[in-house]
């Protein structure tokens, strides 16, 4: 299969019944119809159930992030970035 955006070749790769195809030279990433809906529906399913449970009221806010933006580089990685983090 040749990508369509710039002719490379096309990889494929399952990912929990997901196919995913991806261009070996561009590293576009392409899906055939419905596994967008279905990424999505277990992203939303991966976010309910890691996350963590509000602070309890009147409690201290340590290291809670301020001003929009996390510090050192620590971050909560989704479903869908590790999906293709490898």
């Amino acid at each position: 299969m040749q990508c369509p955006k710039c002719r490379g070749n096309m990889r494929t790769y399952e990912r929990n019944g997901v196919h995913i195809e991806q261009c070996e030279n561009c590293r576009g990433i392409f899906l055939d119809y419905g596994e967008l809906e279905t990424i999505t529906r277990m992203e939303s399913q991966y976010s309910q159930q890691h996350m963590a449970p509000p602070p309890a009221p009147g409690a201290p806010a340590w290291g809670a992030p301020r001003g929009g933006h996390r510090h050192g580089g620590h971050h909560q990685r989704s479903w869908v970035g590790m999906l293709f983090s490898s």
